[in-house]
């Protein structure tokens, strides 16, 4: 019975799928409590005991929650190498961190209530949540860089 179980486990990615379905909010949490670098963030989940194989499997999750104006990023230069890009929370990325917060626990009590046979308990994740945070429209760039700006 365990050598299937190992086999299903691991061939059909499912432990992946799980991973890479909450990678967003836990990015954002870890970013939320300090601005953090990619590698950074990498090492902080991973001594909490989630194990990120390759640091660039965060990039694109990054780039995601950067578009979606849930971070910002900033360069910083490093005393032991290149630049290092900072993310930052922005306000809207700790609201919505809170729905997905309250959202993941809702989840995860209805899991482990299935799992368990149980009848899911009343907890604080099941209080109602707020509203998710509502997607600004992006302003417009200036195409002209005027003296002292970036370019």
């Amino acid at each position: 019975m365990s050598t299937i179980h190992y086999m299903v486990y691991s061939t059909d990615g499912h432990h992946a799928q799980i991973m890479k379905g909450v990678l967003d909010m836990c990015l954002l949490a870890t970013i939320a409590e300090a601005p953090n670098y990619g590698y950074g963030m990498v090492q902080n989940l991973n001594e909490r005991g989630w194990v990120i194989a390759h640091e660039r499997s965060i990039y694109p999750v990054l780039k995601r929650l950067e578009k979606n104006d849930f971070i910002e990023s900033e360069l910083v230069a490093s005393t032991s190498g290149p630049a290092r890009k900072y993310y930052t929370a922005t306000d809207d990325g700790r609201e919505i961190l809170r729905f997905w917060e309250a959202d993941w626990r809702n989840v995860r009590d209805g899991v482990d209530a299935v799992l368990d046979g149980t009848q899911p308990t009343e907890t604080e994740s099941a209080k109602p949540r707020r509203k998710k945070p509502a997607k600004k429209k992006p302003a417009k760039k200036s195409t002209m860089k005027g003296k002292g700006e970036k370019q």
